[in-house]
């Protein structure tokens, strides 16, 4: 068989852990001749949002899933999304934290 082929052109490193140790020891500003620019586009903010669950029911969560062949993740959303649905149908109002209270002062 033939020699793997780099991953990386100016390091010729085989592996991550090569072209790590190369960057390591190198200053990238020494191979400007060999670079060129490009330009690219992303978005900052994120898909994702994270949320404290009790490790108990995060447990029974997993299990869960795992035997409906789903991640987590996935079977919460599921979860999260019916029960919403089911919610906004019949017009229950659930007070959440996020609802703006009263500050708090305490007595003197």
């Amino acid at each position: 068989m033939g020699e793997d082929k780099p991953l990386a052109n100016i390091s010729q490193a085989r592996s991550l852990e090569e072209m790590a140790e190369f960057w390591d020891t190198h200053d990238a500003t020494d191979f400007d001749a060999q670079t060129h620019e490009v330009s690219l586009e992303f978005d900052l903010r994120s898909r994702r949002h994270y949320l404290a669950i009790d490790p108990e029911v995060l447990t029974r969560l997993r299990e869960a899933a795992t035997a409906r062949g789903l991640s987590a993740e996935s079977l919460a959303n599921l979860w999260l999304q019916e029960r919403l649905l089911t919610s906004m149908s019949n017009k229950t109002v659930v007070r959440t934290l996020a609802e703006p209270q009263e500050p708090y002062t305490p007595e003197e």
